[in-house]
This record gives C-alpha cells, sequence and structure tokens, in this order.
C-alpha cells in the first residue's frame, strides 16, 4: 500500500509526505527539484530525483517500492507566467501528466489524485462555486490542468479499474504547525507567503494588483485553506478510492473567502508590523471571486477542517518565514567566518 507523492518536496506534496507519513503508510517522493527541496523531504522517506514525464523512470520506481497509488503534485503554478510562456504550461502540466498517467495504467495503478485548481472555472457565473459549473479557465493554467482533469476522465472510461479524484484547490496558505515544512520556494506568489516575508524584513514591501475590481474593497477575493487541512482532504480522498469510491473531482476550499487588503491587514495584525504597500495594476487572468463550494470533499469524502482561521493560518505562515529567515542568517554567519 505504498504511495508515490510526485513533487513531494514542494509546498503542498512536502505536507502531503507528511501526513501520510503520520498516518504511518509507506510513501516515496519524486520530484525533479525545480521548485521543491530535498532537505523538505522527511528523514527514512525514499527520494528519486528525476521527471514525471519519464516513463521508465516512473515504472521502475512503481515495481521497485510497490507502488499502489500516486498522488501527482508536480507541475507549474504561477497564473501569470503561463500567460506570458503557455507552451511551457502545456508541456510542464498536460504533456507530463499524460506520460504519468499512462505508466500508471499500464503498471496497475488503480488509485490516483491529481492536483487540480479553481482555475479550470475562470470568471464563475456565481459564488460558491459547485463543481458542475462551467469549466471555462481564462489562463493556459486553468487550461492545463483541466485538460489533465480530462485526459483522467477519459482514461478511467477506457480502463474501468483505474479510479482518480482531481481535488481542485482555492488558495492555499500557512505551514505545518510542528514547522517540518512550509512554504520555501523564495519566488512564491502566494499571497500570504508574499505578505509574511514583507512582515519579517524579506520584501521591502508588496504589491496589491488591481484595486477596481467589482468586490466591497475593489481587490480580489480567494478562500484560503490551510495546507494541512489540504493534506488531510487528500488523505479523505485516498481512502474514498481504496474503498471503491468512483472517479470525482471536488472542491478543497473553506466555502468563505477574504480580500487581499483583508489578508494585508491581518498579516499586519497578526505580525505586529506595519510594513510597506504599494498598488499596482491588474494581473492578466485573475478572477474577482473565487470561493468554493466544498459540500462534496465534506459529504463524500468525510473531510473536517481542523485549522480554518485565518489569524491561525497566518500566524503558522509567519512562524515558518521567521524559521527561515533564522537559518539563512545563520547561514550567512558560518559563510562569513
Amino acid at each position: 500500500m505504498t504511495v508515490l507523492v510526485t513533487g513531494g518536496a514542494g509546498y503542498i506534496g512536502s505536507h502531503m509526505v507528511l501526513a501520510l507519513k503520520d498516518a504511518s503508510r509507506p510513501v516515496v517522493v519524486l520530484d525533479d527539484l525545480s521548485c521543491g527541496f530535498e532537505w523538505l523531504v522527511p528523514e527514512g522517506v525514499p527520494f528519486i530525483k528525476g521527471d514525471v514525464g519519464d516513463e521508465a523512470l516512473v515504472a521502475g520506481i512503481i515495481r521497485e517500492h510497490g507502488i499502489t497509488a500516486i498522488l501527482h503534485f508536480a507541475g507549474s503554478i504561477v497564473v501569470p507566467d503561463s500567460v506570458r510562456d503557455p507552451l511551457f504550461y502545456y508541456r510542464n502540466n498536460t504533456v507530463q501528466s499524460r506520460g504519468l498517467i499512462e505508466t500508471a495504467i499500464a503498471n496497475g495503478i488503480r488509485n490516483f489524485i491529481f492536483s487540480s485548481t479553481a482555475a479550470v472555472y475562470g470568471e464563475p457565473e456565481r459564488t460558491p462555486i459547485t463543481e458542475d459549473m462551467p469549466h471555462q479557465p481564462i489562463s493556459p493554467y486553468g487550461t492545463s490542468k483541466l485538460m489533465t482533469e480530462w485526459m483522467l476522465r477519459d482514461a478511467a472510461v477506457a480502463h474501468p479499474e483505474f479510479n482518480y479524484v482531481a481535488l481542485r484547490y482555492f488558495n492555499v496558505a500557512g505551514a505545518d504547525p510542528q514547522l517540518r515544512s512550509g512554504q520555501s520556494f523564495p519566488r512564491a506568489t502566494h499571497l500570504i507567503k508574499i505578505a509574511s516575508q514583507a512582515a519579517t524584513g524579506e520584501r521591502p514591501h508588496m504589491e496589491v494588483y488591481g484595486t477596481d475590481y467589482p468586490t466591497a474593497d475593489g481587490t480580489c477575493i480567494r478562500d484560503y485553506i490551510h495546507v494541512s487541512d489540504l493534506a488531510e482532504a487528500h488523505l479523505c480522498a485516498l481512502r474514498y478510492l481504496e474503498a471503491g469510491g468512483k472517479s470525482t473531482a471536488a472542491n478543497c476550499g473553506y466555502g468563505y473567502g477574504y480580500s487581499v487588503l483583508e489578508i494585508i491587514d491581518a498579516v499586519k495584525r497578526v505580525s505586529g508590523t506595519d510594513f510597506t504597500v504599494k498598488l499596482a495594476p491588474r494581473r492578466a487572468g485573475d478572477p474577482a471571486v473565487l470561493v468554493a463550494g466544498n459540500e462534496r470533499v465534506r459529504n463524500e469524502f468525510g473531510f473536517v477542517p481542523r485549522r480554518a482561521d485565518l489569524d491561525l493560518i497566518v500566524g503558522d505562515a509567519l512562524a515558518w518565514e521567521r524559521q527561515l529567515q533564522t537559518v539563512r542568517e545563520k547561514e550567512a554567519q558560518l559563510e562569513a567566518v
């Protein structure tokens, strides 16, 4: 019953590895380290550096470690980057996933969980967003993920023994409460990460992209889910599949949202720091409001959020950022000796 986690040295993937390990599930990590860090992989967990599209490599991992399920987190996630370089996103997210899915099916994998996104909905016609609403992505990122969902859907029809869950994330934030992992990529675009860097002095300021959206304060509204809760949702989805559940997609969020300015106020309040905020034009591909309808993940998978509190999410993110800062300072001191 060993689980392969692709992208397991990245932000969300590393929290998934911790959740599996805490649940006493054998786990193996495959990551190319383009955005991840090997030191985020817990001691004792086998790590393979490589590409999810390398079919011979993945087939060998499945056979060697007795893999029975794959949780697929590897991919690129920056919406504006996808607008600037769409073909890279279609290769890295869609083409690579196609190879992974084919290898999984060819090697007898029955359960597959895919890291998808709320970006598949584009500009939703109403909120909260439910899974049956139209899928009209407005960025290549969202389209690249939706195309992978389509491949999974069609593959599951052609191969009835193969089942999947596509979990559509809203905004992921926070860090492991035990500070074993957190968002560590220095150029991350996550709002709470950026605000935490501004609060701890890692950034001289932060920017707000767009103040003319049709919302109460003119800034985008997003549904923020704690990364540890998101990992728990994946565990629930895995148990669902292993109990014979049928292929489906489900939203992962709390069902309510906060504006960009509300998030900044929360980070300032929790950190006790009044950092500089600059206003900037809108970014391409950003919908005004994304809030999850989460009845499916709760009712069908039995998911119960445990850290659904904004100050808790911000506090965990800040604690991780301060830990990273301390590590960097110690490394700088050692280099100066």
